[in-house]
């Protein structure tokens, strides 16, 4: 079976898909499994390095089977570059939205806001990272929410933890400077308000798992993420993945999936 399957694979439909606002891309994918609740809570945000033709259909074999094993999923779609307003600030506004909705979503089914890990792919390993420290975001700067759900922790599956980095990489053909409006010396500040590593310390547990031979978004970021980190006093726990690519992460079938499965667990 082809590492990509689940790109072209339609996944099992979800239990609903529900707007979070008003704006056509601002919905998501709720899971539930079966039973009275209420259930922990994964909130999935999809990769695609935040370009518009990428959207959240190939995560929902992910979303299923994290659900078959007791997990309920909010998988969470929004603006990316390409349409309007995707990027800055579009694209994190819409994704603190959807997560911030849990507690509305909460008022309607059996879900345990106590219990909510944020998990994100490439692209959306970079927005789950952001969305467990924008907390750290002060009132009056970009993007600050007064009272933004706070997550048990948040997993990053080969995710662009760094676009600092990432831009000098010119990862993704450069999309970096697309997704931000610029150039770290153009708008320094959307870098530094943006970039999980420049948002560190953010006081939520963090997972970063990462295969080695990944050649989209390179291993290294994780470990440069995870060393920085350390130095600021958190702990951050990095699972490298021998011999894994960029897809195993997202792929239930992969002999990889189960230690995926352990670092969302172990954040529960």
């Amino acid at each position: 079976m082809s590492p990509t399957w689940m790109l072209e694979t339609p996944a099992p439909p979800a239990d609903e898909r529900i707007a979070y606002g008003g704006i056509t891309h601002q919905f998501g994918d709720l899971r539930l499994p079966p039973g009275k609740g209420p259930h922990p809570v994964v909130v999935v945000v999809h990769g695609g390095f935040w370009r518009a033709r990428y959207d959240l259909e190939h995560v929902g074999h992910l979303c299923a089977d994290l659900t078959r094993q007791g997990l309920a999923t909010w998988s969470l779609e929004y603006r990316r570059v390409g349409h309007p307003d995707g990027g800055w600030k579009g694209t994190f506004e819409d994704v603190a939205l959807g997560t911030d909705f849990l507690r509305t979503l909460a008022t309607r089914h059996p879900l345990d806001l106590q219990r909510v890990v944020l998990i994100g792919h490439s692209a959306g390993g970079h927005l789950a990272l952001w969305l467990a420290g924008r907390g750290r975001l002060q009132a009056g700067q970009p993007l600050h929410s007064d009272e933004p759900l706070r997550p048990r922790g948040a997993v990053s599956l080969a995710g662009v933890v760094d676009l600092e980095r990432a831009f000098a990489l010119r990862l993704g053909d450069g999309i970096v400077e697309s997704f931000l409006g610029g150039t770290p010396t153009q708008v320094p500040e959307r870098y530094r308000l943006g970039s999980p590593s420049a948002l560190l310390p953010l006081g939520v547990k963090q997972v970063l798992v990462h295969g080695t031979e990944d050649d989209t978004v390179p291993v290294s970021l994780s470990e440069g993420y995870q060393q920085r980190a350390a130095s600021l006093g958190e702990t951050v726990r990095l699972v490298r993945l021998p011999g894994a690519g960029h897809f195993e992460v997202i792929n239930p079938k992969a002999r990889e999936w189960p230690q995926v499965v352990e670092a969302i667990q172990s954040l529960l």
